[in-house]
């Protein structure tokens, strides 16, 4: 049993490009007829599939299942909902709650804070793809540069559309990592603006919160206040959480 989580904990890390079996015995340690014999049992259950051209395993529809089922009410979820809410006092501005899936960060949570004028740019449930966002920008800026690259690739079209040539997704993904928090200013709505922060949750698994607000309110002196005040609240959260 627990050989058979690690090695879907093994799939998960590679769940974009897949991973062939020689790649699953060199990350898990297993040899090669046990490894076979794991992959056929998830393959058989749907909790893997394996692409017949290039032969990779990846997650399959049962695990994607669970997943998406965990996360509408999970321990995790519960913990984040009131940390939430302190964000939203603390700033005034909407938090955001975001979590990758795939090429996409989908949003878990929305609060509003108490400044009259609310910004809304994604609701509960809904996806962007990775770097449109301040929190999916965040979470990006986590990747390796090759892995952005590929990521652009596949969605050029979209991003190109927000106005996201691959030189400039690696630039704010650069100055987000030296930062230590997103900015995005005017990316996806005009007058609306964000900083955000992603951090790790578990061992495979890191979200990211984000503050919104018109451009006006949150200019280039209180995007580096509010984008220092979320990394220090987010890091002490997530090593109070991890410490547990």
């Amino acid at each position: 049993m627990r050989r058979a989580l690690g090695l879907l904990r093994v799939l998960a890390q590679h769940q974009e490009e897949g991973i062939d079996l020689q790649g699953v015995m060199n990350a898990t340690g297993l040899e090669r007829s046990t490894a076979h014999r794991l992959l056929s049992c998830l393959l058989e259950e749907q909790f893997a599939e394996r692409d017949r051209g290039s032969r990779r395993y990846r997650l399959g529809v049962d695990s994607m299942q669970l997943g998406f089922a965990a996360l509408r009410r999970t321990p995790l979820l519960d913990a984040l909902r009131p940390f939430a809410q302190k964000l939203a006092r603390l700033s005034g501005d909407t938090v955001f709650l975001v979590i990758r899936q795939g090429d996409y960060a989908l949003c878990l949570l929305r609060e509003a804070g108490s400044f009259p004028v609310k910004v809304f740019t994604i609701d509960q449930g809904e996806r962007r793809l990775l770097g449109v966002g301040a929190g999916g920008l965040a979470l990006l800026a986590g990747l390796p540069d090759e892995e952005i690259a590929a990521l652009h690739g596949r969605h050029a079209a979209a991003y190109a559309q927000a106005g996201l040539g691959l030189a400039a997704l690696l630039k704010t993904a650069r100055k987000t990592r030296a930062a230590g928090y997103s900015e995005i200013v005017d990316t996806i709505t005009p007058g609306v603006s964000g900083v955000g922060v992603a951090f790790p949750v578990s061992e495979l698994t890191s979200v990211a919160f984000s503050f919104g607000a018109i451009s006006s309110r949150l200019d280039a002196a209180r995007r580096k206040e509010m984008g220092a005040l979320l990394r220090a609240e987010c890091m002490a959260w997530a090593a109070d959480y991890l410490g547990r």
